[in-house]
């Protein structure tokens, strides 16, 4: 089997890659853009292309050689996507467009595996969403994850696709770009520089290692059924700054290095997954919280190599969603 990895120089992406590394044949193409890094897959010797997913020719070509296509290509940061939403509308909708006609019109016996989030559903008081609760997203990051859920249904029932999403919660683990969340707090931390938590730091989220989502991921490519959508999620449900106070805690570092701020807008305060029905493909998360928690600091602790040359002021800026960055995607999006 021959899998075409679109944003494999991403987090979840690269990890996939480096989980898949020597089981099947695989080929990445990414578009190099701020999320991605070549030290991403360093020592990792696979087929990689520079290349954006809107791209009809390139990806008609990439995908006329492969058995499966799997989608991480996205623009993901919420921040981002409230301070300026045009690079998440064509990455992560038309680039799925041009993915799903190409399959389409083309290659008809192609897997195609869209990777989604929880965020499509918006926030939840209480319970879980299921696969089938209605789809209400609150940023322009998770309405554009959204609408390319909705043209994977619609490929799939309109042209017969071969398609699977997978919706899953939030990752952590190596290799997450220091913008994000824990990479963020934990640099913020061994630096002694103060660690922004929005609003009052209760904001309720489920957090899933990213080896267990490759896992899944696997699985779902291999035995999940077409047309099915499978959220992808752990019991290990944290507020942001219980999350805080592990890390600091983790790394010996006192409490006083958090530094409350503006809360972001639209900012939903809790997602919870179903997730029963990927077990009963067969799938269990293998990491709780405190392990994987545990491993993620330790490799920043250990690969300052790594995270060192991505870091500036915007990277740790404590409000992120106020940046301009129209500059910025208008460079590296056209």
């Amino acid at each position: 089997m021959r899998i075409l990895v679109t944003g494999g120089l991403g987090f979840i992406g690269s990890n996939f890659v480096r989980y898949m590394y020597n089981k099947l044949e695989l080929i990445v193409v990414d578009a190099y853009r701020y999320g991605a890094n070549i030290n991403n897959l360093k020592g990792i010797d696979c087929e990689i292309v520079e290349g954006d997913i809107c791209d009809y020719n390139l990806m008609k070509k990439l995908i006329s050689v492969v058995d499966v296509v799997i989608n991480f290509a996205a623009e993901t940061h919420v921040d981002r996507s409230i301070a300026y939403a045009y690079p998440f509308i064509k990455s992560n909708i038309v680039g799925v467009y041009t993915i799903l006609d190409i399959i389409a019109n083309w290659y008809k016996d192609v897997r195609f595996v869209q990777i989604s989030t929880d965020e499509v559903y918006g926030e939840i008081a209480h319970g879980s969403s299921k696969e089938n609760s209605p789809l209400k997203p609150s940023s322009p990051y998770a309405a554009s994850k959204a609408a390319a859920d909705m043209l994977v249904i619609a490929y799939t029932r309109t042209y017969g696709v071969d398609s699977v999403i997978v919706r899953c919660s939030n990752n952590y683990g190596s290799y997450q770009l220091p913008e994000k969340f824990i990479p963020k707090t934990i640099i913020s931390a061994i630096k002694g520089r103060n660690i922004p938590v929005y609003g009052t730091g209760n904001n309720i989220r489920s957090w899933l290692y990213v080896e267990d989502n490759c896992e899944a991921i696997k699985l779902v490519m291999e035995r999940g059924v077409q047309g099915e959508i499978y959220n992808v999620a752990t019991n290990d449900e944290k507020t942001n700054l219980e999350v805080v106070h592990k890390i600091l805690a983790i790394l010996n570092k006192d409490k006083s290095l958090i530094k409350f701020v503006e809360d972001r807008p639209g900012h939903d305060m809790r997602y919870s997954l179903d997730y029963s029905k990927i077990c009963e493909l067969g799938w269990q998360p293998r990491y709780d919280f405190d392990e994987g928690i545990e491993l993620t600091v330790k490799w920043y602790v250990e690969n300052e190599w790594w995270w060192q040359p991505l870091i500036d002021e915007r990277m740790l800026h404590p409000t992120p969603w106020k940046l301009d960055y129209k500059r910025d995607a208008t460079r590296n999006s056209d």
